[in-house]
């Protein structure tokens, strides 16, 4: 197939709080079983779970394998498939350093928040455009809590545009595993 390969990322820190404070988020494993099941059906390459804190990353290291060698893998193969593209990292330089190495160049850093960014916006079909016609791999971080950090999201590339729902008011704030879920099928679905 031409084209770049899309991995995402779920990040946990550095995020903010309600209170704009920044914070490291809990993982949840309902999150990561609806996200890593959403990824594989859109052909996500790799799905990055990032968070310093031990603990958290000990949480799925034991939800992978009971899926994986555990009851779980015999009990639902179709949750070990989708599982086997988690990765666990520290932060989001390992999440970099690792994509980097796998394809041997520097992906396109895409962000996602629930706001409009002053610059770097880009639409989802523009984005399935540049995954479809260009060797560069591409990363899309997802941030939990209240957003991510300014100062990781200025670093960034691009920045997708935020999802706006039919309801009253401008309220967006949707879960990780929704946000992934709805822009995954906007970049793809869309575009068939």
């Amino acid at each position: 197939m031409a084209g770049s390969t899309l991995s995402i990322g779920i990040l946990h820190y550095p995020v903010y709080n309600k209170n704009k404070e920044v914070v490291i988020t809990s993982i949840t494993t309902s999150s990561l079983h609806d996200i890593s099941r959403t990824a594989k059906t859109y052909g996500i390459d790799n799905v990055y779970i990032i968070t310093p804190l031990k603990a958290q990353q000990e949480l799925v290291r034991r939800l992978i394998a009971h899926w994986q060698i555990g009851y779980g893998a015999e009990y639902n193969p179709t949750r070990k498939e989708a599982l086997q593209d988690l990765i666990i990292v520290n932060n989001f330089g390992e999440c970099l350093q690792d994509v980097t190495q796998k394809y041997g160049q520097r992906p396109v850093r895409i962000v996602t928040s629930a706001n409009i960014q002053k610059k770097k916006n880009i639409a989802y079909q523009e984005l399935y455009q540049r995954i479809k016609t260009t060797s560069q791999p591409h990363l899309i971080i997802f941030g939990t809590g209240w957003g991510i950090e300014k100062n990781l999201i200025e670093s960034m590339d691009l920045a997708i545009k935020p999802i706006y729902g039919q309801g009253q008011g401008d309220y967006n704030h949707l879960s990780v595993r929704a946000a992934v879920a709805i822009i995954l099928d906007r970049i793809y679905h869309q575009n068939k």
